[in-house]
């Protein structure tokens, strides 16, 4: 049986290889139309799960080409299906949101867009994490998968996933039938662009890819008065300073040095004026790791010492402690990756595809997961490779993802994130269910 899957999936690589050269071609053909999207997509960035016109443009360009599209799956979210005869169904996902970040790239096209946030705040607006990159180069191996059908056979789906940035919106896809009303995909396939990479260069991690990751958010109730007089209030904002002190002692001090774990205080909102000692201070959190025992020690840790920082303070009424957004590490079954990196070396050439070790970042993609399904996501380089190279020598990294200075060089990120896109959908899309079933052993955290 073995033999029979490793003989299906190296004719997936030499039939790969032997269409680098008209890959190259289609790439080419389509670049122009995924960089004018970009462009669009660029200049008219979208909070999280306020995506309607990114949605419906995206949809309207997936339709053009063929595709069977549905809208307004889970908030804003998009399904775009294409059946091309018996065979695997695969998944394609992107992102579709933009960060509350004021742009400073000095591109010509860079976003000017302010809108209103969750708390009705006027916020800047800018696609700093590079989800405009990745739903171009999805647009762009839509057009080309969609024209040359005699290359594969099977269900492609196409996913254009709302709220990644605020880890909600793969789990509203699935709330509203994305594996029930959809087929359910054999393996899902995402990218995502990153800083740590030359331009052109794909990375694939096998196995956990990230980490996970826990918002809590903590209000904490004092007793207001005057700046002069704190002997007569409870000062919620030295109760969360203390606090802040106190959760750095968990890693190192309650989680063994070695373990992949992380605390960061990310906001404190206290007070409006420096003579006024409030009644209430928040304060938000992002917790990370790997192993999900960690996992659920930092978040029981952070709730103890909330609560008995509040009580040695002598608050009259307890911290609220909220858990709004959290996520699952992303796994990469590897003997799947392991399979397609030959694939990946085939149409990028073997010095444009390397193995990176696992992020600390975090994504919802493990959503799909976690709900039974083989994922393959791997990264696209984004940086300068003369100015990653000097920044390196430094020890230091070009503007990344969440930065306002992150402009990925479009050419060649774009043009092999479309290209490595291709090459691993046909491969997948060449034998049967029953052949990718193999590396269904493997499965989320």
């Amino acid at each position: 049986m073995i033999a029979r899957i490793s003989a299906c999936f190296l004719l997936g690589v030499l039939t790969v290889a032997a269409q680098q050269a008209p890959l190259k071609n289609e790439v080419q053909g389509v670049f122009p139309d995924a960089k004018a999207l970009y462009v669009d997509l660029h200049e008219h960035p979208e909070l999280s799960s306020h995506e309607e016109r990114t949605a419906t443009l995206l949809a309207g360009k997936l339709r053009a080409l063929g595709y069977e599209v549905t809208e307004h799956v889970g908030g804003t979210g998009i399904v775009a299906i294409l059946k091309n005869g018996p065979g695997p169904t695969v998944m394609l996902r992107t992102e579709l949101d933009a960060l509350p970040v004021l742009e400073q790239t000095g591109l010509p096209f860079a976003s000017k867009v302010v809108s209103k946030d969750e708390a009705g705040h006027d916020v800047p607006v800018m696609h700093a994490c590079g989800h405009d990159l990745h739903m171009s180069a999805l647009f762009g191996t839509a057009e080309i998968m969609s024209t040359s059908k005699n290359t594969w056979h099977g269900t492609l789906m196409l996913v254009g996933q709302p709220a990644e940035e605020t880890i909600s919106g793969a789990k509203k896809m699935l709330a509203d039938g994305l594996f029930t009303h959809f087929p359910k995909p054999d393996v899902a396939v995402a990218l995502h662009d990153t800083n740590e990479n030359p331009a052109g260069e794909v990375g694939y991690v096998p196995g956990i890819f990230n980490t996970s990751a826990d918002s809590i958010k903590v209000t904490l109730y004092g007793r207001g008065g005057h700046g002069s007089r704190p002997d007569v209030t409870i000062d919620p904002v030295l109760m969360a300073a203390s606090i802040v002190v106190r959760l750095q002692s968990i890693v190192a001090r309650e989680i063994k040095p070695g373990n992949v774990a992380v605390v960061t205080v990310g906001y404190i909102h206290a007070g409006m004026k420096n003579n006024i000692i409030p009644d209430d201070a928040e304060m938000g959190l992002t917790l990370r790791s790997r192993d999900p025992k960690i996992r659920a020690r930092l978040v029981a840790a952070v709730e103890r010492i909330v609560k008995a920082e509040a009580e040695a303070s002598g608050a009259e009424k307890m911290p609220l402690i909220e858990h709004p957004e959290e996520t699952a590490a992303v796994y990469n079954d590897p003997v799947l990756a392991e399979h397609l990196r030959p694939v990946l070396e085939a149409a990028l050439g073997k010095e444009n595809v390397v193995k990176n070790e696992a992020t600390m970042g975090s994504e919802d993609f493990a959503a799909y997961v976690n709900a039974g399904v083989t994922s393959f996501y791997f990264q696209i380089g984004a940086s300068d490779p003369e100015k990653l190279a000097a920044a390196k020598a430094e020890g230091k990294l070009p503007p990344g993802p969440h930065s306002s200075k992150f402009a990925p060089v479009l050419d060649p990120s774009l043009n092999a994130g479309i290209t490595a896109e291709v090459a691993v959908l046909r491969s997948l899309l060449q034998g049967t269910p029953a052949d990718i079933a193999k590396f269904t052993e493997h499965k989320g955290q």
